[in-house]
């Protein structure tokens, strides 16, 4: 028998009108319970890679959104 797996609710993506520019809202943990969040760049709107770095960061505790906690010196890995 196979274990479901289920998704986790990080943020939700409003569509600005570009391709480029996205609206985003922060999960809170309730039954569809988005707020609308600021990146950190102080901004309402951004990438989705921005979305997502800054909502990876708080659920998963990444100190600095965009960092590399892989990253261990100056060299490309």
């Amino acid at each position: 028998m196979h274990r479901r797996q289920h998704a986790a609710a990080l943020c939700r993506l409003r569509y600005c009108g570009s391709a480029n520019i996205w609206g985003f809202a922060i999960y809170l943990g309730g039954p569809d319970a988005y707020n609308d969040a600021v990146l950190p760049n102080g901004l309402h709107a951004g990438s989705p890679e921005d979305a997502l770095d800054c909502a990876c960061g708080l659920y998963l505790n990444d100190p600095q959104p965009g960092s590399n906690p892989r990253r261990t010196n100056d060299e490309d890995h």
